[in-house]
């Protein structure tokens, strides 16, 4: 795979492409996010296993979303059906990468726990029964624990961040996908950090007042992602 290595304000630019393809079809986007947190809340009804298989499916879902950014870029139309895409073709490499993430962060998470699962636990009991002026302080083995945790989340989020797009759109098969994903990722680290601290920003500002911008930020999310992918990996972005 041929990757390119970006200035980091292109960061910018996804976010700009992304706000572009969601502004060309914006009702079908608003119905697909909808859909997609119908399926996170139904999922959540049916605890553990419900929120386990959402997790195995969400790069079948995310596949699927992306088949729809291409056809927007291709001047086509945003199909609700396109989210199910993923369930057509490379399914179960799609559902590998799910399962791999899955265990990713339940290994992740049980290093927190053996870290500093008692002084988490304390801490978030602590959280609940404090008042805001009062909120306790973080002990020297939770620090660590967090510290551990994001030091281990971020190199598997980058191994499968491009990974659903690899497998749907390249034909790479996942763990192929999963390690030119982290490549990928590597060589665009500030590109990214600039993608991903604008975000936080929009995220902010989104949520002001009752979440309503997140109507429009999620699916410019979901469509930058794919120009991040258009840009990285060697195509032009038509927008």
């Amino acid at each position: 795979m041929q990757v390119r290595r970006l200035a980091p304000m292109r960061g910018w630019e996804w976010i700009v492409q992304g706000f572009a393809l969601f502004r060309r079809s914006p009702l079908n986007w608003i119905a697909l996010c909808l859909a997609l947190v119908g399926f996170a809340l139904a999922a959540s009804l049916i605890p553990p296993i419900g929120e386990l298989v959402f997790y195995l499916l969400s790069p079948v879902l995310l596949a699927g979303l992306m088949v729809g950014c291409r056809a927007l870029e291709r001047g086509g139309r945003l199909e609700l059906t396109c989210l199910f895409e993923g369930f057509r073709r490379q399914t179960s490499a799609l559902v590998t990468i799910g399962g791999v993430y899955l265990v990713g962060q339940v290994l992740i998470y049980g290093v927190v726990i053996l870290l500093g699962g008692a002084s988490l636990e304390e801490f978030m009991r602590n959280v609940q029964e404090s008042t805001p002026s009062s909120v306790p302080q973080m002990s020297g083995s939770m620090m660590l624990a967090l510290a551990v945790a994001a030091a281990l989340s971020v190199p598997l989020l980058m191994a499968v961040w491009f990974a659903p797009l690899l497998v749907i759109f390249d034909g790479l098969l996942p763990f192929a996908s999963m390690r030119e994903s982290f490549n990928a990722c590597l060589a665009n680290l500030l590109p990214l950090v600039v993608y991903g601290s604008i975000l936080m920003v929009l995220g902010f500002v989104a949520l002001l007042p009752f979440a309503l911008g997140l109507i429009v930020l999620v699916p410019t999310v979901f469509a930058s992602i794919y120009a991040s992918y258009k840009d990285i990996f060697g195509s032009d972005f038509g927008v």
